[in-house]
């Protein structure tokens, strides 16, 4: 097997992995690849044909780097439950109680700093399965 048909497998399988990874850094070494082969195939020795891949490979990468960096992580979406009310039936002595939300009992606690205990409380954040509530509305 000629020296571009071994960069052409190479590139291809490193793109169809791509297609399942989706980070674009595989595409990125795959695009290289595919020149690495165009430079094998126009007749380049095998150091040569290395060094063009390989540092193209480099580059590409960076450039992916770069461009997944200026995209940036969309903000996380505030939580749809922030500021609904829910009622307590009874509270325990540690702060915690259960509560009725959504249909079904959730675990609650108090806020930090929030010691007054209400029959209706608002929701002011969820860690887990757990209700975190105020008795001012966020």
């Amino acid at each position: 097997m000629t020296d571009y048909w071994l960069w052409w497998v190479a590139a291809a399988l490193l793109v169809g992995l791509e297609l399942l990874v989706g980070t674009f850094y595989l595409l990125a070494v795959g695009i290289a690849f595919v020149v690495g082969g165009i430079v094998a195939w126009t007749g380049a020795s095998a150091p040569t044909q290395m060094l063009v891949g390989g540092g193209l490979a480099v580059i590409a990468v960076i450039i992916a780097h770069q461009w997944r960096a200026a995209r940036g992580v969309p903000a996380p979406q505030p939580s749809l439950d922030r500021g609904q009310s829910v009622r307590v039936d009874r509270w325990n002595a540690d702060g915690s109680a259960r509560v009725v939300y959504r249909g079904t009992q959730w675990d609650a606690e108090l806020a930090p700093g929030h010691a007054t205990r209400a029959d209706t409380m608002y929701i002011v954040d969820m860690r887990g399965s757990t209700l975190v509530l105020s008795d001012q509305r966020p």
